[in-house]
């Protein structure tokens, strides 16, 4: 039987040996000559996040947020107006409870008739396409944001002049008409939901999903495909 002594070292030696384990390869740097970094971020390079014009973006989006999420549900004109501005590609009657959280807002697509329930989370650092006639139930969060695996290249760091920086990349979500997505789904980046789909409550998508799928678990998998057949199991509510 080990001492508590022996049992603290070994205990700490996995994430120390982590933290000084040497590399061959040097933390990632970005390339040069570059495009802004907005235009890197929605191509899906690895750009650097603090960069002044995103971060004003940011800024502009969160106060955005924030001034809806305060608006009673009775001023439904100001609150109208507020999504005008927070995501100017939205299709009509677009129905949001609020609260809502976008990074950007102005890279999220969305078609007509799209309802979306309390804490709607959209990081929408690489575009975001919704189709028409999608529900997304509360605590639904679409995450393109990635980060690198390793840590050398993922912690933050400072420059010369002592401003903090670091890099992440992002990628597209694209989810097709008429799908609904329960409570407390995550959608990862780089993924695409096909038309017709229902998402179950708490599923962590990671991979693409057929069109016409029922989609559970974390992480989510397919165990049914929707058809006529499931009309039938609606007509005793009908009757």
């Amino acid at each position: 039987m080990m001492s508590d002594e022996a049992t603290q070292t070994n205990a700490a030696t996995p994430q120390n040996a982590a933290q000084t384990t040497e590399s061959k390869y040097p933390p990632v740097e970005l390339r040069t000559p570059r495009a802004s970094e907005r235009e890197e971020m929605l191509n899906g390079k690895l750009y650097d996040a603090s960069d002044p014009e995103l971060d004003a973006m940011r800024r502009r989006a969160g106060d955005l947020c924030t001034r809806f999420n305060g608006l009673s549900r009775d001023d439904t004109e100001t609150r109208a107006a507020v999504l005008d501005e927070l995501l100017p590609h939205h299709g009509e009657n677009l129905d949001v409870m609020g609260p809502v959280f976008f990074d950007y807002g102005c890279h999220t697509t969305l078609g007509d008739r799209v309802f979306a329930n309390f804490n709607f989370t959209v990081l929408d650092c690489a575009p975001v396409t919704i189709g028409d006639d999608v529900l997304f139930g509360p605590n639904v969060s679409l995450l393109p944001p990635m980060h690198p695996l390793r840590w050398q290249d993922r912690n933050v760091r400072k420059r010369a002049d002592g401003t903090a920086y670091d890099y992440e990349y992002g990628e597209p979500i694209v989810i097709g008409s008429n799908c609904w997505f329960g409570g407390n789904v995550t959608v990862l980046g780089g993924v695409t939901i096909g038309d017709g789909c229902v998402i179950g409550a708490g599923a962590v998508v990671t991979k693409d999903i057929p069109a016409n799928s029922v989609a559970v678990g974390n992480p989510a998998r397919v165990i049914k495909t929707i058809s006529d057949a499931d009309a039938s199991e609606l007509q005793e509510y009908a009757q």
